[in-house]
């Protein structure tokens, strides 16, 4: 399907479905977070062993000295220059760990080749501690890798699917030191906002003080609610019930209008909110086609010193589109802005053209984000 058929069928599938109904609610613990609640990054190095010679070679001295320094711990010792490794690789391992994660709790590391091997498929990750900015150790990572991919070799031929240079092991790393907070627990609770707004914010302290029945909520600023808890929530095991009282609470997130555009693959994503003011929109573009054709010429019959020459015969032609100046009322919903895309039958990478044009002129009201 190419990306005028592509857009033209996403424009006809958005015309034919009903009109959009107000913006749903969303509930708070989806939009924000209780300040102090946080996840904690860890990081580690380590070896992965058992690959079917596609680990590091010699060029990466530091898989050579991790080795020896391991066997040096078993006793067994190794001048570097006697080993030949292509079954191990130096790697990165790193975790994210949730807030308030106790020890024996585990989480998934992701593994990540630091030297040169090629796979890192079939191998299994040694005991790796795991530590925090602080440099304390959190959690210890082992076990076998999921690479998700596949790469073989034969005969100077590869065959390859996904990125095997990188790994996962779901429950690979075991907390060994439980994750601290900074968890208010005194008279305030305070919840933040993952997207600071303003709108958004009062109306998630509205919502609050709406369902207890007094103004105990305040918007601080953008992304900062203040919430006073209740005498009753106070005692030993009432916080946490607050706290999920108010998470449970629905509010109707205020969004900015932005167009989102991804250059790289011709991606354009458009908010509900986009408008744009009434506009006349022209745009062709100029083809040309390059076609070259061989040429044979052979000499004639019983010729001694004739040779075949071959050549190749180019013809160029060039053409422009034929377009039309459409004009545009103006549009309010995400309906109609797919149906004046659609009228100029273009191709997605022409829309970014024309989204880009549109926000120069001042007719398009929403934020352009190019990634």
């Amino acid at each position: 399907m190419t990306g005028k058929c592509a857009f033209a069928v996403l424009a006809a599938a958005v015309l034919a479905a009903p009109p959009s109904p107000a913006p749903a609610g969303a509930r708070i613990k989806d939009i924000a977070y209780v300040e102090g609640v946080r996840q904690q990054q860890l990081i580690g190095y380590g070896l992965v062993v058992g690959l079917e010679n596609t680990g590091d070679t010699q060029r990466s001295t530091f898989t050579i000295q991790s080795v020896t320094s391991m066997l040096k711990r078993f006793g067994i010792t190794v001048a570097p220059a006697d080993l030949r490794l292509r079954n191990v690789a130096a790697v990165m391992v790193t975790a994210t760990v949730p807030g308030f994660t106790k020890e024996g709790g585990i989480c998934d590391v992701v593994v990540s080749s630091m030297g040169d091997a090629t796979s890192l498929q079939g191998g299994t990750l040694l005991m790796t501690p795991l530590s925090g900015i602080d440099g304390t150790i959190y959690a210890m990572g082992q076990g076998p890798l999921s690479t998700g991919g596949v790469s073989v070799k034969a005969n100077g031929n590869e065959l390859r699917r996904n990125h095997t240079a990188a790994g996962r092991i779901p429950g690979g790393a075991q907390i060994e030191k439980s994750i601290t907070t900074t968890f208010s627990r005194d008279s305030t609770v305070s919840v933040v906002l993952t997207q600071a707004d303003f709108t958004t914010a009062s109306r998630i302290a509205d919502a609050v003080n709406t369902k207890m029945g007094s103004r105990m909520a305040i918007p601080a600023d953008a992304s900062t609610v203040t919430i006073t808890v209740p005498k009753e929530y106070r005692v030993q095991g009432k916080l946490v019930e607050f706290i999920s009282l108010v998470e449970l609470l629905e509010v109707s997130p205020d969004v900015v209008a932005r167009v989102v555009i991804n250059e790289r693959t011709g991606t354009v994503v458009i908010g509900g909110n986009v408008s744009i003011l009434p506009v006349a929109i022209s745009h062709g573009g100029l083809n040309i086609d390059i076609e070259s054709v061989p040429v044979i010429s052979q000499p004639g019959p019983m010729s001694k010193n004739g040779q075949t020459v071959v050549t190749q015969m180019t013809s160029i032609a060039a053409g422009e589109d034929s377009s039309t100046v459409v004009a545009f009322n103006g549009v309010a919903t995400v309906q109609e802005v797919a149906r004046a895309l659609n009228s100029l039958k273009v191709t997605p990478r022409d829309i970014i053209s024309i989204f880009q044009a549109l926000r120069e002129s001042g007719a398009l009201k929403a934020e352009l984000v190019i990634i």
